[in-house]
């Protein structure tokens, strides 16, 4: 049996350093020599889901690439609260393009590069969900059908935050958005409409395709390594809770990104041409009460006149997911990328 020493900074927690790993096991964000892409100085919200995300994908990013490594960023919150001009927070080559064109620029960057002779030097794009599932779809499925070698990656917050919290197409259902109000007999975001990017991506056969959520960094840290080891069209989806958004406490952003995934009504995976390979286990399985519970969104569903009725039909989805996916443990087929984690 081995060992190894271990200093204990913090104990019972999910602190970013991961101090009790041997050093080649731990996170880019716990070396202090990382690249800190996204740099401080940002204005965006407390908790911000997105702002983790994009700092944990882009350095893991630079980690891959040797710092050889160009961004191609939609328009959108993640844009907005980054480079107020004539501010910026990027510490990475960064373009800022067209709400619905960044697939298609980051394609145009791939290719110059590609005639430039400088193939060592690699491509992602990034959006949230309104630049990727909503309108930036068309562009983002033309760089799938061409197998551009461009790593497109989704911070989905789940609705149009920066103008307003307007619903996308990635809205769950019964979700309270400035779109879809909490009235009626099914108040919030109607059940059965939306779309499943990830699937979308797997039908298109590219090479790889996975999801994370920014509250397993091993997890989301290793797909980003592991997209970076093909060439062609790859796409990550990053669940990102907006605590304005979502009415959740700042300080549970983490919190509700596991409850997303421990209740199944986010599944995390991978798949690679369009077959799913792996997938993360729920090792402690949450009903999706207590996931839904903490965001004042759905608050419509609790309470005196809660609709217990609607709060089952979630949890169907959740089961669903939980059954197609095998993501309990004693189901799984493949183990995901977060095995490691404490």
């Amino acid at each position: 049996m081995t060992s190894q020493p271990v200093r204990f900074y913090q104990v019972g927690s999910f602190a970013v350093g991961n101090r009790l790993f041997d050093k080649e096991n731990r996170t880019v964000q716990s070396d202090p020599h990382r690249s800190n892409s996204l740099d401080s100085g940002h204005r965006a919200c407390q908790g911000c889901g997105e702002a983790l995300g994009a700092r944990y994908a882009l350095d893991a990013a630079m980690r891959a690439t040797g710092g050889q490594l160009i961004a191609v960023n939609a328009t959108g919150c993640l844009e907005v609260f980054s480079t107020p001009y004539p501010e910026t927070s990027w510490r990475v080559a960064w373009l800022h393009s067209l709400f619905a064109n960044a697939p298609a620029v980051a394609t145009g960057v791939a290719a110059a590069l590609k005639v430039k002779g400088m193939q060592d030097v690699r491509v992602v794009g990034q959006a949230g969900d309104g630049g990727t599932v909503d309108i930036g779809f068309g562009c983002l499925s033309g760089m799938f059908e061409r197998n551009d070698d461009v790593l497109f990656i989704c911070y989905d917050n789940e609705a149009y935050m920066n103008t307003g919290v307007q619903r996308s197409g990635a809205t769950p259902p019964a979700a309270r958005t400035a779109t879809t109000e909490a009235v009626g007999a099914e108040p919030g975001n109607v059940f059965g409409q939306g779309k499943d990017l990830p699937r979308l991506a797997m039908a298109h056969g590219i090479d790889y395709v996975a999801t994370a959520t920014v509250a397993d960094l091993h997890d989301l840290e290793a797909k980003v390594e592991r997209a970076m080891q093909f060439h062609g069209a790859r796409y990550l989806h990053i669940l990102v809770p907006c605590p304005l958004g979502w009415g959740s406490a700042p300080n549970d952003t983490i919190r509700v990104a596991r409850l997303a995934a421990e209740s199944g009504i986010f599944p995390v995976f991978e798949a690679e041409h369009g077959e799913v390979t792996a997938v993360s286990p729920i090792r402690h399985r949450e009903p999706v009460e207590s996931y839904l519970s903490l965001q004042s969104r759905y608050a419509h569903l609790f309470g005196e006149h809660g609709r217990p009725d609607i709060v089952a039909r979630i949890q169907a989805i959740a089961d669903h997911n939980i059954s197609t996916y095998g993501l309990l443990e004693e189901q799984a087929v493949g183990t995901g990328s977060n095995e490691t984690s404490p």
